[in-house]
């Protein structure tokens, strides 16, 4: 079953069988749960509320992890799990159900918010890793990760200062572990501390490091706090290829002392296109006449595109679920781990500052 270029075909159609059959539960969970919560009052109510898909889908996803770990197949099936195409297309999809005046009142504070959040938490990041005397390497990783946006950012990192394999499994380990209890726990204190959706959203985007959990977490808490955190996140996603640009240039000159100048190509190569879908997608969705109907889809297309985009999210999230690797844990000194656990305090604490003044004062929606 395998083609010249090495393509398990058979491991990569059993490992789509497992996603479907777990994306498949996840919604029929989710269902249950609304079908609860329109029957239960107060805090069982919101209970229910919070056992939407993307927890069904990561829940499953470890404990199909679990399984596949035990029976020594997970590597049989790795190779049709695709988190980050597939949350990629979601994203995509996404754009069309986000009017472009939300983008553009909220991209302004989505940018500001970047800027801010991303210099603020690299800096100290930065300077807790040379007190935990972390590689520069790993620091490098570690820091693009939690001020930017989790996987993605630590590749493309790795990428910039030529880090370890090792080094960037760590990163994503750290990463996954960490952003599934918050895209968890966030809501229901977005709720109990009485932020609107837009602020909540914008914590969301500012403070979780993975775009799937942020995408998640938004999800959990309401469809308007899923497109501003969605909006958020990509407003930080953007900066990937500026930031990975000025790390290969500090590493060339500074810690490698090298001749060679990283090219502008580098910011191109590391830059996520499918912002640019998205920002298309705004686009081509915001076309609507007087009446606000879409001038170019009908409305059984928008509903038809609306679940491929939630189908698209369950799959992903169940990827993140199936592709967590629990033996690079053991192999993890606790320096990398205390940094990233301090530094996502921190992180948490000040996007909820940062998003209740600039989306509550600056830019209210």
């Amino acid at each position: 079953m395998e083609t010249q270029k090495g393509i398990n075909w058979l491991g990569v159609l059993v490992g789509l069988v497992i996603i479907l059959v777990l994306a498949w539960l996840s919604w029929q969970g989710s269902a249950w749960a609304v079908a609860q919560g329109k029957a239960a009052k107060g805090f069982w109510a919101d209970l229910a509320k919070s056992l939407e898909y993307p927890l069904w889908a990561v829940v499953l996803g470890l404990t199909g992890n679990v399984i596949l770990t035990v029976t020594k197949t997970k590597d049989f099936v790795k190779p049709a799990i695709r988190t980050e195409l597939i949350l990629k297309v979601g994203l995509v999809l996404l754009g069309l159900g986000i009017n472009i005046n939300t983008v553009v009142k909220a991209g302004g504070g989505g940018v500001i918010q970047a800027l801010v959040m991303i210099a603020s938490v690299f800096l100290f990041t930065w300077w807790l890793a040379d007190v935990f005397k972390l590689a520069p390497t790993l620091k490098a990783v570690i820091c693009m990760a939690i001020s930017i946006c989790g996987v993605s950012a630590a590749i493309a990192a790795a990428g910039s200062v030529l880090a370890k394999k090792e080094e960037l499994a760590y990163t994503i380990a750290l990463v996954i572990i960490t952003a599934l209890p918050l895209m968890i726990i966030m809501p229901p204190i977005a709720n109990a501390l009485g932020l609107t959706p837009t602020v909540a959203g914008a914590w969301f985007g500012g403070n979780i490091d993975t775009t799937a959990a942020v995408v998640g977490a938004g999800t959990i808490h309401s469809q308007r706090a899923q497109q501003i955190a969605s909006i958020v996140k990509m407003s930080q996603n953007a900066l990937i290829g500026v930031v990975a640009f000025i790390l290969a240039l500090y590493f060339v000159t500074m810690v490698e002392k090298s001749a060679e100048r990283p090219s502008v190509k580098v910011i191109w190569d590391r830059f996520p296109k499918f912002v640019l879908g998205f920002i298309i997608a705004s686009i081509l969705g915001s076309l609507v006449d007087a009446k606000g109907a879409s001038l170019i889809f009908s409305s059984d297309a928008m509903a038809g595109i609306a679940n491929v985009k939630n189908w698209a999210f369950n799959f992903a999230f169940v990827c993140i679920g199936l592709e967590l690797n629990f033996s690079e844990f053991k192999k993890m000194g606790g320096a990398p781990f205390w940094v990233y656990m301090i530094a996502t305090v921190f992180n948490t604490v000040l996007a909820l500052i940062v998003a209740s003044i600039i989306f509550g004062v600056i830019f209210p929606l």
